[in-house]
């Protein structure tokens, strides 16, 4: 079966606009969209491979720039802000000029911003260089999915779906250790020089192997004040959360990011309701398959952040567990997902998405229960762990195809932008609100016992969290994947 993508002439006049055209040979394979994914797998590994294998470097970097705790922590701000508040724009761009074009220069912008974060000399320097990293990661991560939108056949979405968040989540899993034996090998600059070549691998196969963009959305004029607005409302809610813990949710500066954002979201709900060409169109969240999805998948991404911020403190803390052996538990929790993920994926193309994404929540649900109930032994535990990565496995592709397939394939790119958007926030709300039931359950005192109970606290909020995604899960259709019928017409 040859791919349902067709490599048509681009609609763009300026060559550097243009995308590549796939070899014939590549073309003609009945496997040719397999070989598309793997390269869009490639991205999908470096992105969630980059954003945790910083946070084992933070100590090292402390001690390099003598910095503050404060000031370090804003290598692994700067890019989750910048990423969250730039993606949606990204996939807007390449709705227009082709989600091909923008993946390869994603890699570009990629490899600069790590060459550069490596050779830095300063750490401010190397928080800058990290924004130029996530624009590039942005410009990945906007067009991953919508890729495999245009290039898998839809009787095969979910499976495909699913390969990609199996390659995120070993991404994930794979962070902090891989960055402890770089750091050994040859400090820290190595961590950001080994993208280098690994992106370059991943653009040759994104040239060779994705095929060119087809049902693009005309090209308009570019939404800008929507952008001016939509951004720093991002950046000031991310902002908000990632610092309301520290410095106090009712300090002045944390009100006022807090009002910032909602006068920003509101001017920005304004402008996009009045524009003829959006940034984002605000009718998508009028589809209940897209609306639910996206609200769900935001809480399942909190939950998973939280469990991998609640678990180390409750294993050194609470079990006066070494770093090592809490990482090697933690572990499970992410490859548990990755296992899961291409068997949920497949199987939402036969029974759809909703059993499985509300199945995978209520076992999520029940591990995390389990592990506030007091789950003491290390087999039990580490069960409960692998049971709360099986339902996220079992969740997150089929939810994010249904997402996909609820929307026109011209708006791909902002879909996949929102989506990878949710990514964001998950992670930012699932480490603040965390760590604020975990404090206030008196995880900071650092003693056993107070730990044991602020970990139990702890569990049962995600897993009520947990219980309110397969809710909202529920809300969706029972249909197979893609069958929305107001999408019959491009």
């Amino acid at each position: 079966m040859a791919s349902v993508a067709d490599d048509l002439p681009s609609p763009n006049q300026r060559r550097w606009l243009n995308e590549p055209r796939r070899p014939d040979r590549i073309r003609a394979r009945p496997n040719a969209y397999w070989l598309a994914l793997a390269a869009v797998c490639v991205g999908a590994f470096m992105g969630q491979l980059d954003a945790s294998i910083v946070t084992v470097a933070l100590p090292t970097l402390q001690r390099s720039f003598d910095a503050s705790l404060g000031g370090v922590a804003w290598v692994g701000l700067s890019y989750l802000i910048v990423l969250a508040a730039t993606v949606t724009a990204v996939g807007r761009f390449a709705d227009m000029f082709g989600r091909k074009l923008i993946y390869l220069y994603g890699f570009i912008v990629f490899i600069v911003g790590s060459a550069l974060c490596g050779l830095a000399p300063s750490l401010g320097a190397l928080i800058g260089f990290r924004v130029l990293q996530a624009v590039g990661a942005a410009m990945l991560q906007a067009n991953s999915v919508a890729i495999i939108v245009l290039a898998v056949p839809p009787a095969r979405l979910g499976r495909a779906i699913g390969v990609q968040g199996a390659a995120q989540a070993i991404g994930l899993a794979l962070g902090p250790s891989v960055g402890g034996l770089l750091l050994g090998a040859g400090g820290w600059r190595l961590i950001f020089l080994v993208n280098i070549p690994f992106g370059l691998l991943g653009a040759l196969a994104g040239w060779i192997f994705i095929p060119r963009s087809r049902g693009l959305a005309a090209q308009v004029r570019f939404d800008w004040p929507g952008l001016a607005l939509f951004f720093p409302a991002v950046v000031a809610l991310l902002s908000a959360v990632s610092f309301g813990n520290s410095l106090g949710w009712l300090s002045p500066l944390i009100l006022g990011l807090g009002a910032a954002t909602i006068i920003l979201s509101g001017a920005f709900v304004f402008r996009e309701r009045r524009t003829d060409s959006p940034m984002l169109d605000l009718s998508l969240f009028g589809r209940p398959a897209f609306a639910a999805g996206i609200t769900s998948g935001l809480l399942s991404y909190l939950v998973m952040f939280g469990v991998l911020f609640a678990v180390p403190f409750f294993l050194e803390r609470g079990r006066g567990q070494s770093p090592a052996d809490a990482g090697l538990q933690l572990m499970v929790m992410p490859v548990a997902l990755g296992l899961m993920a291409p068997f949920a994926g497949k199987w939402a193309d036969r029974v759809g998405a909703r059993v499985l994404t509300v199945g995978g929540m209520a076992l999520t649900a029940l591990s995390l229960a389990s592990l506030g109930a007091g789950a003491t032994g290390t087999v039990a535990f580490v069960a409960a762990l692998a049971g709360t990565g099986v339902g996220l496995g079992m969740f997150t592709p089929p939810n994010n195809a249904a997402i996909m397939g609820s929307v026109p394939r011209q708006q791909a790119g902002v879909a996949s932008g929102v989506l990878n958007m949710t990514r964001g926030m998950g992670t930012a709300t699932g480490l603040a609100f965390t760590s604020l039931v975990f404090g206030l359950a008196g995880g900071d005192h650092g003693v056993a016992a107070a730990a044991h109970h602020a970990f139990t606290v702890t569990a049962y909020f995600l897993a009520a969290v947990a219980l309110g995604a397969g809710a909202l899960a529920a809300l969706r259709g029972a249909g197979p994947l893609g069958a929305d019928p107001t999408l019959t017409a491009e």
